[in-house]
């Protein structure tokens, strides 16, 4: 018998406060563990998702009507309020009553029925008032953003300095948006039409990206590894941004590349339908599981001029040395571009992010050494801060004259040698692309 959705999302939102897992994988496996079937496996996916973009938020909301503060509740107690909460202020299809007593029920299924009056009074002035509720307080537009949009603090100060009080805005809301699956169409095995009509006939909403050829965003899929047009490999997984890495190298059938930080493989297999599965991949990552991904899908794919090689970025293999045609170095980052669709990130401790900037560094360093004369370097990350960004390619330039950096065409028009995406402006990941030619 398969477990009421309400307790998967539970299950999945105390592992990632108890354990530090991360919600999409924990997710996946709670799913299967419960044996959900498609609808109720959408809801736990929609609670949890929805709790972890929203916690400061309905934290906020639900101590206007609690006793004590919210954050000296026992953990479950809170973790029960916040799911009751979200479907009282931010889900249509739930009626306020039963997001009340199924709280209240659930409380009891978690170990706590002494906590079940506080649940039920909390829950129940909510929904009475959640028409006239007062508006979010700040100091600050900073301060105000951090509750609205359930970002931490010190983000939502540097996104108004970045931007301004109103992109920044946007921003913070595209993160907490549901965000629609992209698949590119692999042309190793099909055509756009084929590959299109096995979708629509499974029951997928299929919608055109609105600036890349190729890509399309899917609604409806279900468990997108038991699509037919899945498993033959008749499409990938991969956000416009993150192909538009290979789009900006220019790359061409018989050529050798090398990607530096590989996993979990999108910007390989890009590569290679760019290069028409002609020539030579390397890609190399430091975790020899993710080499394994790798390799499965460049088989569903039908890719086989991709090699796998258990490599650090940062330690120098003189064998590559000025061999490659193009490397591409998408560097471990803070992945803040990416926070609308891995919610968890906004929740890392900041202070580990202050090394990346010279990890980032000490590989772009070394990577620079396989390129041949002639050749194309590609720095990329998928997180929107200039320390991570412009300022490790503006003094890595400044200290190897030998490269340059090099426009490319944009697809919405335009180019640039460098640029930052956002989701709000250009209706993709958070990421950063630099092309650099050496000469």
């Amino acid at each position: 018998m398969s477990k009421s959705p309400r307790d998967t999302a539970f299950s999945v939102l105390s592992a990632c406060r108890d354990l530090g897992a991360w919600s999409d994988g924990n997710l996946k496996k709670a799913i299967a563990r419960d044996k959900l079937d498609s609808r109720d496996a959408a809801f736990a996916s929609r609670l949890c998702y929805g709790v972890l973009q929203n916690r400061a938020f309905l934290d906020d909301r639900l101590g206007l009507f609690c006793t004590q503060r919210i954050d000296h509740l026992e953990a479950l107690v809170r973790e029960v309020m916040r799911l009751g909460a979200y479907q009282i202020l931010l889900m249509d299809r739930v009626p306020d009553s039963a997001a009340v007593s199924e709280s209240v029920e659930q409380i009891r299924r978690v170990g706590k029925p002494q906590a079940a009056g506080i649940v039920n009074a909390v829950l129940r002035k909510l929904a009475a008032n959640k028409e006239q509720l007062p508006p979010i307080k700040g100091r600050t537009p900073a301060e105000r953003l951090s509750v609205q949009y359930s970002h931490p603090h010190w983000l939502t100060l540097r996104l108004v300095s970045l931007l301004g009080e109103a992109e920044a805005e946007q921003f913070l809301a595209e993160n907490n948006t549901p965000v629609p699956m992209t698949a590119q169409i692999n042309p190793l095995k099909t055509t756009e039409e084929n590959c299109l009509a096995a979708l629509q006939s499974a029951g997928v909403t299929v919608q055109a990206h609105p600036w890349l050829r190729g890509c399309y965003e899917l609604s409806g899929s279900g468990d997108l590894e038991k699509l037919a047009a899945f498993t033959e490999g008749h499409f990938t997984v991969q956000d416009p941004a993150a192909k538009l890495v290979s789009l900006a190298a220019g790359l061409r059938g018989g050529e050798f590349v090398i990607d530096t930080c590989s996993a979990p493989g999108g910007k390989s297999f890009a590569a290679a339908m760019a290069m028409g599965n002609r020539g030579r991949i390397l890609s190399c990552d430091v975790h020899e599981h993710k080499l394994k991904l790798i390799a499965s899908g460049a088989e569903r794919l039908g890719i086989s001029i991709i090699e796998t090689a258990l490599a650090d970025g940062r330690k120098p293999r003189e064998e590559l040395f000025g061999t490659a045609d193009a490397v591409i170095v998408d560097v471990p980052c803070s992945g803040l571009g990416i926070i609308r669709k891995k919610p968890d990130i906004r929740y890392k401790d900041p202070k580990a992010l202050a090394n990346l900037p010279a990890i980032q560094s000490a590989i772009l360093e070394n990577a620079c050494r396989y390129v041949k004369d002639g050749g194309t370097l590609l720095y990329s990350t998928c997180t929107i801060l200039p320390e991570e960004n412009e300022k490790v390619t503006d003094a890595f330039l400044a200290a190897h004259p030998e490269f340059q950096k090099e426009a490319f065409s944009l697809p919405f028009g335009g180019e640039a040698a460098d640029i930052t995406l956002w989701p709000q402006r250009h209706h993709c990941d958070g990421f950063y692309i630099c092309k650099m030619r050496k000469i």
